[in-house]
This record gives C-alpha cells, structure tokens and sequence, in this order.
C-alpha cells in the first residue's frame, strides 16, 4: 500500500527541523508577492535555506506560485522560477496559465502542480492541465469523499488534498479591510502586508467568528472551523492519495509541529495496523481539541456532504 505524503505549510525557516523531524515529508512556502495564503512569508534567502535544510533531512520543498496575476506581475515570474530552479526547488504549485508558459522558458524541469484552490472538481481538469505539463492536481475543498475517490481513480496526475486546518471561504483582490478603516478615520498598519492575525467577522446567530486578514494578494476570508479528518484516513490510503495538506496558515509553530507529529503516526498506523489506527482515533481527535484556540472547534468540512457551491 502506498503511504502518502505529508505536506505542511511552516511559518519560518526555523519551522523546517522540528517538521520533517515531526514527519513532514514536503514543505509548502513562498512570499505572499506569488502565492496565495501561506503560512509564514519566505523570502529568496530564506527559500534556499528552507531548500537546502528540507533536502538534508530527506524532505521536499514546493514554491508557491499560485496568486492572481495581473500583467504588471507577469513580467517577474521567468526570473523567480529560474531561481527556484537553481536554488533546487522540488515544484512550483500553479493557478495561472502564466506561470506553466513562464515555466516552460525559464525552468522546463520545473515540476509543477495545479492548484486553483476552487475549480479542481472533476478528473477531466486534472487530466487537462497534467497533459500542459502539470504532474499532480491539488482538488477543490469543496469536495466530498466519493469525489474525491472517484477522482483519484480516473486521475493521470498526482492528487493532492486537504486534511487539516482552516480553509478560505471568499477573497477579493480589493483591500476591502484598510477601505473600512479609512472610512472610520483610522489607519491599518499593513505595512510589509503583514498578517493581522486576531481580526474576525462575527456571526452572533450562528456564534462564529471567521478569521479575516489582508495582504498583497487582497482580502481573505476563512472558515470558523478547522478541518480534521485524522480519524477518517482509512478509505483515502486506500483510494491511493498522493499528498495530504496540513495547512498551518494562522496557526503558530507549536500546533502545527504537534499536529504533524499526530498525523505522521496515524498514516502510519493506518497504513500498518488498521485496528491500532481504529484504537487511537479517539486520543489523537481529543489531543487536537486540546490544541485548538478557544471557539474554534473541529469539523470534517466537505468531506461527507453533498458538494454544493
């Protein structure tokens, strides 16, 4: 049976050791100038330092490349990808058709994985953009298990899914956070596009509170709950995934180490003892509540819905 990989978002380059010794076997990272919604902003220096400690502990690290574009970018994205190509990096996760054709210029043994965040529903995208080039299919969290599975099944490239953590509901390229401000007479300090990280819309009927931040890529959005399926691996493992996401995007370095610790044991019980796996659920699923912050509960997100958009 294959085990799948265990992909973590870190905060910092310092987050990269403790991970892969938690048993993290990729890194997703970037700077928030290319990608969407990371957990920790890396710069180039950082990036090759993250590569070059990742690699030595036998981990991979991917570079996120997946923001909107607009064309004043698009000039920029040969130059990144020739350096992520020299300083070893192991994908580029891509949305737009610009960074593929950048790609095949300036890093055509660039890998590289689509990831739209929101249009990967079908086998017949994944199929399109792994004959363009792309070798793995990052699928929409809207999904159920059945789709997912029967995704997987009729899937030519990798496919990777979401197990853990919080998950964006909307964005808009617009700084609708600092516009609100401005309109009260205050300031925003967004200065460096920095994430505000204790801002929340509050739902008091429903008694949720959904993050929200601002940064280069505009206004973001995120569930009130996190998603947790470490208890639910059983039929994925054996549908073959590729790739299960810990996203650790507004959590801090401690969680998302002990999370990854929690996971890296539960694949690899479910993977060699089934019933041990089925005997722990209950501990791991009380261990992460214990971690969670205060009204923030778990959930399973789409995965035993009916898939509605």
């Amino acid at each position: 049976m294959k085990k799948p990989e265990l992909l973590v978002t870190p905060t910092t380059v310092r987050d990269i050791k403790p991970l892969a010794e938690a048993g993290a076997d990729a890194f997703i990272i970037g700077e928030q100038k290319y990608g969407l919604r990371l957990a920790g902003e890396f710069s180039r220096n950082d990036v090759k330092e993250a590569i070059h400690l990742a690699h030595k502990m036998g981990a991979k690290v991917y570079v996120a490349m997946n923001a909107i574009f607009h064309n004043d970018k698009v000039s920029e994205l040969n130059d990144y990808l020739s350096f992520l190509e020299e300083a070893g990096a192991d994908a580029v996760v891509f949305g737009d058709p610009a960074v593929l054709m950048a790609a095949r210029e300036s890093a055509p043994n660039m890998k590289l994985h689509w990831n739209t965040e929101t249009t990967a529903t079908n086998h017949h995208s994944c199929n399109y953009w792994g004959r363009k080039g792309a070798k793995r299919a990052v699928l929409a969290r809207e999904l159920n298990m059945d789709s997912i599975i029967d995704i997987k099944a009729n899937a030519e490239v990798e496919i990777e899914i979401q197990v853990h953590g919080m998950t964006c509901m909307f964005q808009s390229k617009r700084s609708l956070i600092g516009n609100y401000f401005e309109y009260q007479g205050k300031a925003m300090d967004i200065e460096g596009k920095k994430k505000e990280t204790g801002m929340y819309l509050h739902d008091k009927e429903r008694g949720n509170k959904y993050p929200i931040f601002e940064d280069e890529n505009g206004t973001h959005i995120m569930s009130p709950n996190d998603v947790c399926i470490i208890d639910e691996l059983e039929d994925l493992i054996d549908a073959g995934i590729d790739s299960f996401k810990i996203d650790g995007i507004l959590k801090s370095a401690d969680y998302l180490t002990k999370v990854t610790a929690m996971y890296r044991e539960a694949i690899n019980l479910c993977i060699s003892n089934r019933d041990a796996y089925e005997d722990k659920k209950d501990q791991w699923i009380e261990q992460i509540e214990s971690l969670q912050p205060v009204n923030r509960n778990l959930d399973t997100g789409f995965f035993f819905k009916e898939t509605v958009y």
